[in-house]
């Protein structure tokens, strides 16, 4: 039994009700596949993003979001806040999906006093993944369980959690329209992007990426505004294998309108659900050293 309470259940149930939903611009996979189960876990023990805070009973923005867009291609998404479920049996999900701040086993979170994970149940999590479960960040899941030492600095031992991820938040400046270059216009979900494209978003600053990241989308930094991109172009968007497990991540969800994009964001995500799944194979040779030959050096001018 897990420990997901009856919200949790109650506002996801009606999910299933959505299977019949075409989202624009994206391919039902699966369809006469049994449903794959995908934990979203959107617990803040840091600052709370808008895009995840819930009304009463309701999903928050994004979790309704992610979960219409899974009920329309065979996949159940279950949402919750609650850390406890990470002691509970995690055979039940065939992926996770982070949309997280801070150090999820502090129990006295800033903003949404949610139940923290316990020390097992972090384990726990890193080694289904590394088991082969798939997992699945957008945005602030890289500033999660930050890495002991200088922010401003590369750690030669990032925190497992991040080890795990394949990078670091650091900093983010205003937000603003600025360029993703597609590096990787085969993985699922990318091949419709185009070359390159531009969108308004509240980009990150990243860091602590490991040599077998295969990187998907590069952060163009040219003419962006504030000192923390003051850098070479470096990961974005990306994928890697931790273990047996399938990971993904995109720097991109802070915004509304850019969970309900349907040109960029939403083809990506569903291409990374169904990746980390094992729906569908890609091909995720390290990259990073060729593509992002600079993504090691840090803001020459701080944040």
């Amino acid at each position: 039994m897990t420990s997901l309470n009856r919200r949790d259940m109650l506002t996801t149930s009606s999910a299933a009700l959505l299977a019949s939903l075409a989202w624009p611009g994206t391919r039902v996979l699966g369809a006469d596949e049994a449903p794959k189960r995908v934990l979203m876990f959107t617990r803040s023990a840091g600052f709370q993003h808008p895009v995840i805070h819930r009304e009463g009973d309701n999903l928050s923005f994004a979790e309704r979001v992610l979960t219409e867009l899974g009920a329309a291609h065979n996949i159940e998404v279950v949402a919750t806040k609650d850390g406890g479920v990470f002691d509970d049996d995690l055979d039940q999900w065939d992926a996770f999906f982070f949309y997280t701040t801070g150090d999820l086993t502090d129990p006295s979170p800033k903003d949404d006093g949610s139940k923290p994970m316990s020390a097992e149940g972090k384990q726990r999590l890193l080694d289904a993944v590394a088991s082969g479960k798939g997992f699945l960040g957008s945005h602030c899941a890289s500033d999660t369980f930050h890495s002991q030492g200088p922010a401003g600095e590369n750690q030669v031992e990032p925190d497992p959690y991040i080890a795990m991820l394949g990078g670091e938040f650091i900093t983010h400046g205003p937000q603003q329209k600025a360029g993703q270059i597609v590096v990787d216009e085969a993985f699922p979900g990318a091949d419709g992007l185009g070359h390159s494209f531009k969108l308004n978003e509240e980009w990150y600053s990243l860091k602590n990426f490991p040599d077998d990241l295969h990187v998907i989308l590069a952060q163009d930094t040219q003419g962006m505004e504030s000192n923390g991109y003051n850098r070479p172009p470096y990961p974005g968007t990306w994928a890697r294998m931790h273990g047996k497990g399938r990971v993904f991540y995109t720097s991109m969800g802070h915004r509304e309108d850019v969970w309900t994009n349907e040109d960029f964001f939403q083809p990506l995500v569903l291409g990374g659900l169904e990746w980390a799944l094992g729906r569908v194979d890609a091909d995720v040779t390290p990259n990073i050293s060729r593509v992002t030959p600079g993504a090691h050096v840090m803001p020459r001018t701080g944040g």
